[in-house]
């Protein structure tokens, strides 16, 4: 499951300090209303343990107020700078980690990514013979965005056969078809293109869905997953719909991660991978700019510490590699690979204990391959 950082670029360019708190959200049950009452206060004075400035404390304090009215579980990360709320994000479900306070030169994202591992966008698409209905969706993101595409329903229902005149009806018949379906081909592109989905599901009409799929840009095709079923369909066949589509992202998303870990495994042993494994490594290529995947064991990296830069090259493991660049300071590593990754616009997959190869503890795809052959004649690193 890779989770593409460029979005969040912005946020790491901005100076520090920065308040994370990644807490429980829950406004509490009867025995629990205590605990959540007290829990913005508890926030505060741990932040300002850690040296939070005042401005950043307040608003703080007000961000994590308990989420009332809200089904619990719930949890929520908040990012504060220079007294303002740069992100609040609510996040369904309990925490995946133990909660955290920190106040540090960068912003750590690690516990929103591991709670949220990625927004997968996918589309869902009703099809019929006059049109269809297209609705854009998230993982891990309340809220859907719905199209309808009404096409032409001109001598839309076929005739039976039998004079020629009812066969040149037909023809146009089918013609009126194949236009409607180009229409709602055509916006699922523009959607695809805009959203970066990575799964389209096609329901509805049987030889609708055919011709929609045809339609689509060649580039699309193989997102397509066919459902015999109707979106629109109420009751116990709409939850069954639902589990077959949550099923479909599941298995788009092993096969991602599969493909990926083949990816990495090619490229052992290459004269001149276009792979890095180990911290050394993967810091060398993400300060060139050439990771493309940075695959994280974030536990493996839990006690390890990098620099963050200020500017380019990002990250480093030594003052002497800053290039020049302000020396933020010294964070945990996984935050530091995580900003620099965001920063040149790699993905991320994190993986669990035992998924690197030798147990590493880091592991990145790159976008060329390294030895003297790279451009600029970058090295790898030992």
């Amino acid at each position: 499951m890779t989770e593409k950082l460029h979005k969040f670029a912005d946020l790491y360019r901005k100076s520090g300090p920065w308040c994370v708190a990644y807490v429980d959200a829950g406004a509490g049950g009867v025995e629990g209303m205590e605990a959540a009452e007290a829990r913005p206060g508890n926030v505060r004075n741990a932040a300002a343990a850690q040296g939070a400035p005042p401005a950043d404390l307040a608003v703080l304090e007000t961000a994590v107020d308990p989420a009332r009215g809200v089904p619990g579980p719930v949890s929520r990360f908040v990012l504060v700078r220079d007294g303002n709320v740069e992100l609040n994000e609510l996040l369904p479900g309990p925490l995946v980690t133990p909660k955290q306070i920190h106040v540090g030169p960068v912003p750590d994202l690690l516990p929103l990514f591991k709670h949220r591992p990625e927004e997968f966008p996918y589309i869902v698409a009703d099809v019929s013979r006059e049109g269809g209905e297209i609705r854009l969706e998230y993982v891990g993101r309340p809220g859907v965005s719905v199209e309808d595409v009404a096409g032409s329903t001109e001598d839309i229902h076929k005739l039976s056969a039998g004079t020629w005149g009812q066969d040149k009806m037909q023809r146009r018949t089918e013609e009126v078809w194949r236009r409607n379906a180009d229409e709602v081909a055509a916006q699922i592109d523009r959607i695809v293109d805009a959203s970066g989905v990575r799964l389209i599901v096609l329901a509805g009409d049987v030889r609708a869905r055919g011709l929609v799929q045809d339609q689509l840009a060649e580039a699309h095709k193989p997102l397509v997953s066919m459902l015999d079923s109707h979106t629109r369909t109420a009751g116990p066949h709409q939850d069954s719909f639902e589990d077959r589509v949550r099923e479909l992202i599941a298995l788009r998303w092993a096969a991602e991660q599969e493909q990926i870990m083949d990816r990495l495994a090619l490229q052992q042993g290459q004269a001149n991978p276009e792979s890095a494994a180990g911290i050394g490594a993967v810091v060398h290529a993400l300060q060139q700019a050439q990771v493309d995947v940075l695959i994280l064991n974030d536990k493996a990296l839990a006690d390890r510490t990098l620099l963050a830069l200020g500017a380019e090259p990002w990250v480093a493991t030594a003052e002497e590699q800053a290039l020049g660049a302000e020396v933020l300071g010294k964070v945990p590593a996984s935050a530091a690979l995580l900003r620099a990754a965001s920063l040149t616009d790699a993905s991320l997959l994190l993986v669990p204990n035992g998924v690197l190869p030798g147990g590493g503890d880091v592991a990145a795809l790159l976008r060329w391959q390294t030895g003297p052959n790279a451009p600029g004649g970058n090295a790898s690193l030992p």
